[in-house]
């Protein structure tokens, strides 16, 4: 990957991008039906960037149809798999080239510091590519252990014409979790990227057909969620679904689906992460300072966030204390400044919403010990300090509901039944984290916290082989790992009598 290079460095070659702004369709770039643009905002300072072509229904027509054709004359899905293994990584050798272009198309979109773009998203998305790449002719089909006469053949197919809609916090790295494992699978795919940060999606179909992959198979549909997203739920010929994003729209994508064709609907949503810290952690300080990193991290824009500071009485104290001094380090500043450690949130809607549920906090009787202000007002984009609450009631809407956002909310517990109670006194149920020496504890909350992940003596556990989901309200089905494939193949069993 590039190496990181100076502020002054990133914002000339930031102002030398050209911005790719038109849908892709068919393999090629078009405006939308209507002429209709949007502007892309970046949250650095609060100024247009781009204005992007906005689709709607007749454009997902369009995109369907083509995606319809390429996948059923089988361009795609009966090309030989070392074919397609050769050009997913080129694909992914392209990214890899311009990997500096690409980090910077998501820093201005959606305001995340450059040295997490160039160093965490970028590398991980290529890796995805490569991963689920090589993983093409390594995934075999099953013959039954049936009667003599009988060979019963268990063959995984492609559901068809995959849309990936994606959110803005993690743009290439979403889109990777999504549109790796189906295509290797064989489908043909519509990314909708979110409307706040198409500008890095655009550029990946460009380099998507300087790959090699044929036309219609890969579509980018720029455009917002109540037009474009819901017509691609809506649509009698998309088969499936895949969708990161806020449980309230999982929940329409859902009904949409009912009152299509019942294509479907692979969800990973929400979170309100429990992360506790046992008195009896190996390290108190490496726990408190993986929790703080665990919500302020990416601004605190990560739906596995460990919003939910559960930490034993006896130690609430010394964890808080490093929590509060790590909180006070932390760089705030411009995201084209690699000495930045948290950048500005993605738009004005939502700082605005951050800070209203930090009032909301405050209002219900939890105590600011960290922030809990906005910062760098003047520069016009949207910051929000590291913040952090104490004396929280696990019912109080800071600890209930995803802010999404760089805020803490801490929760004292007695024992390891109690915070395993609190853990799963929500409706989510994404991620979760203990800190223990004891393995017993360790193994008693991994089996009673319901969440698709419970780590131990870590938060940031797992690679592109560990699967990542949710249980509760937090969605279904998996990204990541060989189980991703499942959800957008369909099983196929074939009885072949013998003579």
């Amino acid at each position: 990957m590039n190496s990181l290079t100076t502020y002054e460095d990133n914002l000339a070659y930031s102002k030398s991008l050209r911005f790719g702004t038109q849908a892709f369709i068919g393999g090629k770039f078009v405006n939308s039906l209507s002429g209709k643009t949007f502007e892309t905002v970046s949250p650095i300072s609060g100024k247009v960037i781009a204005s992007v072509a906005e689709t709607d229904k007749e454009d997902v027509d369009l995109a369907v149809a083509a995606a319809r054709k390429a996948f059923d004359t089988g361009v795609w899905r009966n090309m030989a798999p070392a074919r397609r293994k050769a050009i997913m990584l080129k694909w992914a050798d392209l990214m890899e080239k311009n990997a500096r272009e690409l980090a910077l198309l998501d820093v201005l979109d959606m305001g995340k510091p450059i040295k997490d773009a160039l160093t965490i998203d970028l590398p991980g998305s290529v890796n995805c590519y490569r991963w689920y790449a090589e993983a093409i002719d390594k995934i075999y089909d099953e013959i039954c252990p049936s009667d003599p006469g009988r060979m019963v053949l268990v063959m995984r197919e492609p559901l068809g014409v995959v849309a990936c809609v994606v959110p803005w916090n993690f743009p290439m790295m979403m889109t990777s979790w999504k549109v790796a494992p189906a295509l290797i699978t064989g489908n043909s795919i519509i990314l909708k990227p979110a409307e706040q940060s198409p500008l890095s999606a655009i550029r990946i179909a460009e380099l998507a057909a300087e790959a090699g992959i044929p036309e219609g198979v890969f579509n980018v549909l720029p455009g917002y969620g109540p037009t474009t997203g819901q017509a691609l739920g809506r649509h009698p010929d998309v088969d499936c679904i895949a969708f990161t994003g806020s449980t309230e729209v999982g929940k329409l994508f859902m009904k949409y689906s009912a009152e299509s064709n019942m294509k479907a609907v692979n969800l990973e949503c929400g979170g309100k992460s429990p992360h506790i810290i046992m008195s009896d952690a190996p390290d108190v300080n490496a726990a408190a300072t993986a929790a703080a990193w665990a919500v302020f991290f990416n601004q605190g824009q990560a739906c596995n966030a460990g919003t939910r500071l559960l930490v034993e009485a006896s130690v609430k104290d010394q964890v808080l204390e490093k929590i509060v001094s790590i909180g006070q380090s932390i760089t705030v500043g411009d995201p084209l400044d690699p000495a930045s450690q948290m950048g500005a949130v993605v738009d004005d809607t939502q700082m605005n919403r951050i800070l209203g549920y930090i009032d909301d906090g405050k209002a219900a009787g939890a105590k600011i010990v960290l922030g809990g202000e906005r910062r760098r007002e003047e520069s016009g984009g949207f910051y929000i300090a590291p913040t952090v609450f104490d004396g929280v009631d696990n019912g109080m809407r800071i600890a209930q509901e995803e802010i999404f956002g760089p805020v803490m909310s801490t929760i004292s517990f007695k024992d390891t039944d109690e915070a395993i109670r609190i853990a799963n006194d929500t409706v989510y149920g994404l991620y979760a984290a203990v800190w223990t020496k004891d393995i017993n504890k360790a193994f008693k909350v991994v089996r009673g916290v319901r969440a698709g992940a419970v780590n131990v003596n870590t938060y940031s556990g797992g690679d592109i082989t560990t699967p990542f989901g949710g249980f509760k309200q937090s969605g279904q089905g998996r990204d990541k790992s060989l189980h991703a494939m499942e959800k957008y193949t369909a099983l196929k069993a074939s009885c072949i009598v013998l003579s």
